[in-house]
């Protein structure tokens, strides 16, 4: 079992992390209880979640349901055995009315405050922002991408978070600070002045990895590696593209597909030659490409933690067992290849 410390702090998080994004809505909380029962069998013990969760979709009245059924495993006790990182939500999230104000000091302290009533805990691990105040390029954004302006007021913005992070840190209500849907110049900022002033230094950023979309691979990866900072990859699957349950570009019922009919952008006319590439892979050695795909993430040169998105048990028990899996050299050989032949087919 591959455990990593996180920079600057005593935390450690295995080599897989939990999602949670469906509980308390695709996912009841009996089920969602069981995943977190599997992940501890398994030595996964580290859970991803987000104050907007539940999401497909995103409502108002859902906000914070997936914490309080995270909250509900920890009041039958076992708060101890578990890594818990989750997220405020950014300028305009659909889960307040009017959309969620920008954060700010007041903001994440009032968000952390709140989730650790509905997680029933008294610290949160690790407190992601769950994208940036000035925007990003993720979630298919990178196709019109329009820099920012303003740099003074976005690193007078990082100071101000990280020294409420740093009070928050100091309350013991988190345990770390970190970031989300980030990008490379963001998180130097965020290290550098952290090192400046002696602030709380980003622990993790999440932002989405996986053999279809590979724009980590480039400025990510160096800023991550130099800076110590794990990917808390999520999406490894594509949103169940890799799974195969879409080939023929099929839409099962209950699936993520039929209440996302284009799965936040990914389906494209290229994307369903690129998995059928895979999971040929997957299928001439031998090996379940869902396992493929999640082991994959321990070949990359720099540390990339796949979050495990599971609407129901069964699902979460065909990928547990990528943890014991090693891939072969003339496999890597050959996802590098077809990587080349299909290059970010969304």
């Amino acid at each position: 079992m591959t455990r990593y410390t996180l920079r600057d702090t005593a935390l450690t998080i295995p080599d897989f992390c939990l999602g949670t994004m469906t509980w308390g809505h695709q996912t009841p909380l009996e089920d969602a209880h069981r995943q977190i029962d599997m992940a501890l069998e398994h030595g996964v013990d580290f859970l991803d979640t987000a104050e907007m969760y539940p999401v497909n979709p995103i409502r108002i009245e859902s906000r914070g349901a997936t914490e309080r059924v995270i909250g509900a495993w920890n009041a039958k006790g076992g708060r101890d055995r578990l890594v818990i990182a989750s997220k405020i939500s950014g300028e305009g999230a659909g889960v307040f009315e009017g959309g969620a104000p920008m954060i700010g000091a007041a903001r994440l302290r009032s968000a952390v405050e709140e989730a650790l009533v509905r997680l029933q805990t008294d610290h949160i691990d690790i407190y992601q922002l769950h994208w940036p105040n000035r925007g990003s390029y993720h979630f298919r954004k990178n196709w019109n991408f329009q820099p920012p302006t303003g740099k003074a007021e976005v690193r007078a913005h990082i100071t101000e978070v990280l020294r409420e992070a740093a009070a928050l840190i100091e309350e013991r209500k988190i345990g770390a600070i970190a970031l989300s849907n980030e990008s490379a110049w963001g998180l130097a900022q965020w290290s550098a002045i952290a090192e400046a002033e002696g602030l709380p230094r980003v622990a993790t950023v999440q932002n989405e990895y996986s053999l279809l979309c590979r724009l980590f691979d480039t400025d990510m990866a160096e800023a991550c590696t130099l800076e110590e900072v794990p990917n808390l990859a999520f999406s490894p699957l594509a949103a169940g593209l890799l799974t195969g349950k879409y080939a023929g570009d099929v839409t099962p019922e209950g699936s993520r597909r039929s209440v996302n009919a284009e799965l936040g952008g990914r389906l494209t006319p290229r994307v369903f030659d690129a998995v059928a590439a895979y999971l040929g892979l997957a299928r001439d050695f031998g090996l379940d490409p869902v396992q493929m795909a999640l082991a994959w993430h321990r070949t990359r040169p720099f540390t990339s933690i796949p979050i495990l998105g599971a609407t129901s048990a069964e699902q979460l028990a065909r990928q547990l067992p990528a943890r014991d899996l090693t891939l072969p050299d003339e496999l890597l050989a050959a996802i590098d290849q077809t990587h080349k032949d299909h290059p970010m087919p969304y």
